[in-house]
């Protein structure tokens, strides 16, 4: 895969829900894309194709348990990719607050 773009990862992190799904992975870690779903308020299927764009870019790892892909982000990224996800999270601390805040409320295990 060729290395991360600042114009891949702009144009990746410029759609809120894609912002929302690496905020939320930068905080929680690993989730299974159930639970994404359930934090991001979408439908599986969209909830998917965000996923598989942050992972195209490299920005994300998937692992299948069962019939359930758990992501997370990529400890292969660049420094300067994760100093921006590190910083913007800071920045937008009402905003992962909420979506953890919906994970804990509507979080069911994958089945």
């Amino acid at each position: 895969m060729p290395e991360l773009t600042p114009l891949q990862l702009f144009k990746c992190l410029s759609d809120e829900t894609r912002l929302g799904i690496t905020l939320l992975l930068h905080e929680m870690g690993e989730l299974c894309v159930c639970d994404i779903t359930v934090a991001i308020e979408e439908s599986q299927p969209k909830t998917s194709r965000h996923l598989a764009m942050l992972r195209e870019t490299g920005l994300l790892l998937d692992r299948r348990e069962g019939k359930w892909i758990h992501y997370r982000l990529s400890p292969h990224i660049p420094a300067w990719t994760a100093e921006i996800i590190r910083q913007t999270a800071q920045c937008q601390f009402v905003q992962i607050t909420q979506l953890t805040k919906r994970l804990q409320q509507g979080s069911v295990a994958c089945q």
